[in-house]
């Protein structure tokens, strides 16, 4: 099956050839897929930090009024 030549379809005009994939690259688990999933797991580890401290800061003003109380 041979390509025609017209404006919309112009053979051996550029374009160039794609990167050789990497197996892992293939499948979507390229290098930059890994950044992603470090950058997500930060902001994942400061949103649980953040969570901790407010947790905590709750116990600590609930245990100061249950102290006032008695």
């Amino acid at each position: 099956m041979t390509d025609s030549k017209n404006i919309n379809n112009p053979v051996g005009q550029g374009g160039g050839h794609r990167k050789k994939l990497s197996r892992a690259e293939r499948q979507n688990n390229g290098p930059h897929r890994n950044l992603d999933r470090q950058g997500a797991a930060d902001r994942k580890a400061e949103l649980v930090r953040k969570m901790r401290e407010k947790a905590q800061a709750a116990e600590a003003t609930e245990a100061a009024a249950d102290a006032g109380q008695s």
